[in-house]
């Protein structure tokens, strides 16, 4: 995959973030004030749609491929420009028949195909995983694609739900909260580390450790999944199980930092300062998902909060946008798969303050939701947050055409 190549695959991604990013603003006008195009409903499924297809899947299956590059160029990477492209043709589909039909066949068709593809790309990317010698990163990426196909087994559940019609609100949301984990705790988190784990690998050619800290992380994966449905009736067993858990992700992060802070030198010599700094704000965003999850295991507190959208979607925000889409966009530009140029940082740090003030009011309006409070101008300020997210996004696309 030359230069050229990456850079537009790579280009299409952040084109594609800005979509989501527009789709959001959209979501949150529509909640303020009234615009009577699309329904909402209809807009929201696009928007989620979108943001695991077009944008992070297809920015996974890229740097996963720039990865087989870079270890070994004799492997025959042209197979996989097909699966992009019909990856992307997948995301362009749901986005247009889910804006404007929600769940119908045209949606179905391109949303079931769209994983019959990620297979494919899995079973390749798997082989050729083979063909590489040892490599830390390695175990992560197996992980995160028998993840992937984990997490497809909701989709098809759901898709089976809406095509016949019966849709019990107890195994809808079990599918639902099954594909949202085995996505976000699955394929997109042991992809992203697998990933900055083979940029550390660079400088560092010793990771110890980093096997028993996969093992923690991909033994909990399992059965944290549960940690969703808590207001389920559950076996004291496995509920035994499900704290046990909660607690090894949270050790395995712990060993992961101090991993990192024994490289520390090594780390801030392949590393600027100011990427540095972003890495911090991410690992404070993992620290803070992980121990919110922990958190959950007492069932009355996992109950109220799931109990309140706010909290659901401040949740899932923190790990869409502050972990996951924060990690790919400083991933691309800090390890060079993107170039720099004089006002990309500053672009980068304005969509951060969008992604974090955008927590901040979803936070305020979460805990007002406990007492009933109604928080005034929190709608405004989501949009206005969206509407950073956004512009932001445009700049880089400007500043990357302007160049």
């Amino acid at each position: 995959m030359n230069d050229y190549l990456k850079e537009k695959w790579l280009h299409i991604s952040i084109l594609n973030l800005s979509i989501v990013a527009l789709l959001g603003v959209i979501m949150r006008y529509k909640i303020g004030f009234e615009f009577p195009y699309f329904d909402q409903k209809h807009i929201q499924h696009a928007h989620s749609h979108f943001a695991f297809t077009g944008w992070i899947a297809h920015t996974l299956f890229v740097l996963l491929v720039l990865f087989l590059n870079e270890q070994k160029s004799t492997l025959i990477l042209n197979k996989y420009k097909s699966i992009i492209l019909g990856n992307l043709i997948c995301a362009y589909g749901m986005l247009f028949s889910f804006a404007m039909q929600g769940y119908g066949a045209i949606s179905i068709f391109f949303s079931t195909l769209s994983i019959l593809i990620a297979y494919l790309f899995g079973l390749f990317f798997w082989r050729d995983l083979k063909q590489i010698g040892q490599h830390p990163s390695k175990l992560w990426f197996k992980a995160s694609i028998l993840f992937y196909a984990a997490s497809s087994l909701g989709t098809f559940a759901l898709a089976y739900m809406m095509i016949t019609k019966h849709l019990p609100q107890n195994l809808y949301l079990a599918s639902v909260y099954y594909y949202l984990h085995f996505q976000y705790n699955g394929f997109f988190f042991f992809s992203c580390v697998g990933l900055f784990i083979s940029q550390m690998y660079r400088f560092i050619p010793k990771l110890e450790y980093v096997s028993k800290i996969f093992w923690l992380f991909a033994i909990s994966c399992v059965p944290t999944y549960f940690l969703s449905t808590l207001w389920m009736k559950m076996p004291l067993w496995l509920y035994i199980i499900v704290v046990i858990g909660a607690f090894m992700q949270l050790i395995g992060w712990v060993k992961f930092i101090q991993l990192l802070r024994t490289h520390l030198v090594q780390i801030k010599t392949a590393i600027k300062p100011i990427w540095q700094k972003f890495f911090l704000l991410l690992a404070l965003a993992v620290t803070i998902k992980l121990l919110l999850q922990l958190g959950s295991v007492i069932p009355s507190l996992s109950k109220l909060a799931f109990g309140f959208r706010p909290i659901v979607i401040a949740y899932l925000h923190l790990v869409l946008l502050a972990i996951i889409s924060f990690f790919l966009i400083i991933y691309i530009y800090c390890f060079s798969a993107l170039s720099t140029f004089k006002y990309t940082i500053g672009a980068i740090t304005i969509f951060v303050f969008g992604i974090f003030f955008n927590e901040f009011i979803l936070l305020i309006q979460g805990v007002g939701a406990f007492t009933y409070t109604l928080i005034p101008y929190a709608n405004e300020s989501l949009l206005i947050a969206a509407l950073v997210m956004f512009l932001s996004i445009i700049s880089l696309i400007y500043i990357h055409m302007r160049k």
